[in-house]
């Protein structure tokens, strides 16, 4: 008689990055029954999954479960997995349960992968979501650069000029910032990066005043006329 498998449970940490790391947003790295699962089977690499991929719909999220399984990429070498490889997984929505599967690490084939783990749905969807909401390890670029992609993605400002925003950096070197790439629409609807606001972010204000400054600035006027044009 078959055993059901065991329910472990997933708790999301944010880490951040080292400020000369190619990906300056927050890592989101998954713990399983509190175990850091990356850190056990790609200790050199970093979580794929930043910050800057959970702003969308939570089906888009890049831990979502759904029913189509989906194959993630979990970690990588501060690089492009194709050429130093990673960590990966495929995650698949099985009624109450989550079940992460076929686990490949691409990076070092010698290295053991978990075998299957399954979760709680309910469990699992309600800490993804807290994840989304917690703020509280963010350093005041991080808590900028939110407040910016938010404004940004939600006040249809730059499409008032035809423009669309590319992206949206924290930057941790000093001096330390918030970088916001944009550009006119093109055909069907396609952009891309003309200009750029260099925005500076402090450790000694408020990060959230610091915030409404910055789109104080950007929406004075015509932001193509403001910016810096790369």
């Amino acid at each position: 008689m078959n055993r059901p498998a065991p329910i472990s449970r997933l708790a999301l940490r944010h880490a951040i990055p080292h400020p000369l790391a190619m990906e300056q947003w927050a890592e989101v790295r998954p713990l399983i029954d509190g175990r850091d699962v990356l850190a056990a089977i790609h200790p050199a690499g970093v979580s794929s999954c930043s910050r800057r991929e959970w702003f969308g719909p939570a089906e888009e999220w890049p831990l979502a479960a759904l029913e189509e399984p989906r194959r993630i990429e979990l970690s990588n070498n501060d690089c492009y997995t194709g050429c130093c490889g990673g960590v990966f997984v495929t995650i698949h929505r099985q009624g109450d349960l989550v079940v992460w599967s076929a686990w490949q690490n691409t990076h070092d084939i010698r290295v053991p992968v978990p075998a299957d783990v399954h979760f709680d749905a309910a469990q699992y969807d309600a800490e993804l979501a807290r994840a989304v909401a917690d703020t509280s390890w963010e350093e005041p670029v991080d808590t900028v650069a939110r407040l910016l992609t938010r404004e940004f993605g939600k006040s249809g400002w730059f499409e008032r000029w035809d423009c669309a925003v590319e992206r949206v950096e924290p930057r941790r070197e000093a001096p330390e910032g918030v970088e916001v790439y944009f550009g006119p629409r093109r055909d069907a609807g396609a952009y891309r990066a003309e200009f750029a606001f260099d925005l500076p972010v402090t450790r000694h204000e408020p990060a959230g005043e610091q915030a409404r400054r910055c789109i104080g600035l950007i929406t004075a006027g015509d932001p193509r006329k403001t910016a810096e044009p790369l």
